[in-house]
């Protein structure tokens, strides 16, 4: 049955104000307890090594230091092995710290961002449709010393988790979804890689689906119906343009119907633009009136 720790801070402004109580989850107090008892039972064997290695450090001093002085820069942290058990305290540094010789083993872990690309993923889509999807996965670690003792390799072993996470989550998006919804796919695989690079002490920061590439045949498809598409909206718009052009001319032609007079400074404004064309056409408009006589 697991407890709770408490821990009693006060507050450094004012001395009066009244204690916080913070209660800390069990399982980190518990894996420090996991290291402090692992550090004390390296046996009289272990103590009698790590005694040579001090005897041999002084002996050899002051060429040792080259061995046994470290420096960790402001981006890393180092977890030391003494035996092969990692030293109470957890992960060292930044800064200069010692180490013996011959027993202890120091691992340096970046702590920075790093990103990696996954490789393009032939998915089949809900829909059935094979199509290669590519992704760029920003990550960190949060916990060197987990990242060292829970997997072997944590950077090998998040990409291999996330070129299966977006296969199993692409898998279940159709072709519409998959070009028109990055977004809330690339939110749903950071929260699956999240959850399964916890234990190894990894935080994923962000993912982005780079590229969605469709085979040829299915692209000229999709190209074909999109043309067709746009045949279809382009004759719509020419039948209603033609419609609403008729029926401007018919209310034209009743306006003209009810005045003659307008009908002439039709012919006079069709002059006009004909002239300031400076062609060689000439045109001589006849009257409406003059048809209809000789037609009597």
């Amino acid at each position: 049955m697991s407890t709770k720790h408490e821990h009693v801070i006060g507050s450094r402004n004012h001395p009066e104000a009244s204690p916080v109580r913070v209660i800390r989850p069990s399982h980190s107090t518990n894996h420090q307890s996991d290291i402090r008892d692992s550090e004390d039972g390296i046996g009289a064997c272990g103590w009698a090594l790590v005694v040579l290695s001090y005897i041999v450090f002084i002996l050899t001093f002051p060429f040792s230091l080259f061995v046994t002085i470290k420096v960790v820069q402001e981006y890393e942290r180092a977890v030391i092995m003494r035996l092969g058990r990692i030293l109470p305290g957890g992960a060292k540094g930044p800064g200069l710290f010692f180490i013996l010789p011959c027993v202890d083993m120091i691992i340096k872990v970046d702590l920075r961002t790093v990103t990696f690309d996954v490789p393009p993923q032939e998915i089949l889509t809900r829909d059935s449709v094979t199509v290669s999807v590519d992704a760029v996965v920003y990550f960190r670690i949060f916990n060197p010393v987990i990242s060292v003792t829970n997997v072997e390799n944590s950077r090998v072993s998040t990409q291999l988790l996330a070129a299966t996470t977006l296969r199993n989550i692409l898998g279940t998006k159709t072709l519409q979804e998959i070009l028109s919804d990055r977004e809330n796919i690339s939110h749903s695989m950071q929260t699956h890689l999240d959850e399964g690079t916890d234990p190894w002490g990894v935080k994923v920061e962000r993912v982005e689906i780079k590229d969605v590439r469709l085979p040829v045949s299915m692209q000229r498809s999709m190209a074909a119906e999109a043309e067709a598409a746009r045949e279809a909206r382009a004759k719509i718009i020419s039948a209603e343009g033609e419609q609403k052009a008729s029926r401007s001319l018919k209310e034209a032609a009743d306006i003209i119907n009810q005045s003659p007079i307008a009908l002439q400074l039709r012919y006079l404004q069709t002059l006009t633009s004909i002239s300031a064309e400076k062609n060689s056409t000439i045109v001589f408009p006849i009257p409406i009136e003059l048809l209809s006589l000789v037609r009597k």
